[in-house]
């Protein structure tokens, strides 16, 4: 290669967890990984024409597919920055871990997505300009076409990490985007796809869409914006369904799209209403505390297979409530963090008081329903 600065070719070793097998590890040791390399460079070198002329930078990590569609890719960045390090004259540069940990925190599996069947092992070809465009087309065509890892190298994976494997495959960038689309599309999440394609592909590109029940969903170039539940029900058609089972649905439907946006590194913030997906809850102002009603109290409003899908902050007043705030925890873990935050702006015990069933009011606001309140 020449003495300027390489051209990075983005791959993955794609590997299908078989049923019932969970890895003992998702890192391989430094001799771990670098015996997968050797493998993977012979792999390559009988499917890439020019790849002789290539560095190979391979990651000894199992990662979700999540982990690496982030915006800037940076798990393959990571590897073009340990690599700097490395004399050019290596023509297989592996990086594996030491105790358990990888030599970037970037290369580190993140724990909450260690339950995916798809893991996938990051790559990067550097060559040269003059290399570049028929690497690049060669790894598209060939990959595509016969692209299953050799017996070597799956059976040492497997090893290494202590799993059994359906299959392994080598993809291209783009091809590991259409994996992950397809399978977003199947759990009926091709919504909130287009956004995370944004943000990956065209981020200065502002992209809209609706949520499969019609929650308004925005990537504005920095992050993901939604509407609440509360502030969709302004806006849904009433024809659709019950309004406790819509909220409660959309609700679901915002999980889901915190729970993805955390996966794939994108902030999710909300229009007209404080907190965020770090936070775990979104809290939207309603109206000001009356001096002449008392202190306000936290209810806690429950939906089927959901839990607390709302928490308001009410003021007891004769004939009903009077509705404050509505905060919505994105997580079931978040119900604590959502309960303070509401606590400690109304100076309300932190404790809520539980409905037995949600409740809305015609505004389809979460509201006190009739009847007895558990402490």
């Amino acid at each position: 290669m020449s003495n300027t600065a390489p051209i990075a070719l983005h791959a993955v070793l794609a590997v299908e967890l078989a049923e019932g097998s969970v890895p003992a590890r998702l890192t391989l040791d430094r001799d771990a990984a670098e015996a997968l390399a050797a493998c993977v460079a012979a792999d390559l070198a009988a499917l890439l024409p020019g790849v002789q002329h290539a560095r190979l930078l391979l990651g000894g990590v199992l990662l979700d597919p999540a982990e690496v569609l982030r915006p800037g890719f940076p798990v393959h960045a990571a590897l073009e920055e340990l690599a700097v390090r490395v004399p050019r004259a290596a023509a297989v540069v592996a990086f594996g871990s030491h105790d358990g940990r990888m030599p970037i925190a970037t290369l580190m599996p993140d724990a909450a997505l260690r339950g995916s069947a798809l893991r996938v092992l990051p790559l990067v070809l550097e060559t040269d300009a003059e290399h570049a465009p028929a690497l690049g087309a060669a790894l598209e065509s060939e990959l595509a076409a016969r692209g299953e890892a050799g017996a070597l190298t799956a059976d040492g994976l497997m090893r290494a990490v202590g799993a059994h494997f359906v299959h392994a495959r080598y993809l291209t960038q783009a091809d590991l985007l259409a994996l992950v689309c397809v399978q977003y599309e199947h759990r009926g999440l091709a919504p909130f796809w287009q956004l995370i394609e944004a943000a990956l592909l065209t981020p200065e590109r502002v992209e809209e869409t609706l949520s499969p029940r019609g929650l308004r969903w925005r990537w504005d170039g920095r992050g993901v914006r939604s509407e609440t539940p509360a502030a969709w029900m302004q806006h849904r058609d009433p024809a659709d369904d019950d309004a406790a089972h819509a909220y409660a649905g959309a609700v679901f439907e915002l999980r889901q799209a915190a729970a993805l946006a955390g996966a794939h590194g994108l902030t999710l913030a909300f229009d007209a209403a404080e907190g965020d997906a770090v936070l775990g809850y979104a809290l939207e102002t309603v109206a000001a505390a009356r001096a002449g009603l008392g202190v306000p109290q936290l209810i806690a409003h429950p939906a089927p297979g959901l839990g607390v899908v709302a928490v308001t902050a009410v003021q007891a007043q004769p004939g009903g409530s009077h509705l404050l705030a509505i905060a919505t925890p994105l997580r079931s873990d978040a119900l604590p963090a959502t309960c303070a935050a509401l606590a400690a702006r109304y100076a309300a015990a932190v404790t809520p008081q539980h409905q037995p069933r949600l409740h809305l009011d015609a505004s389809g606001r979460p509201a006190v329903a009739a009847g007895p309140v558990v402490h």
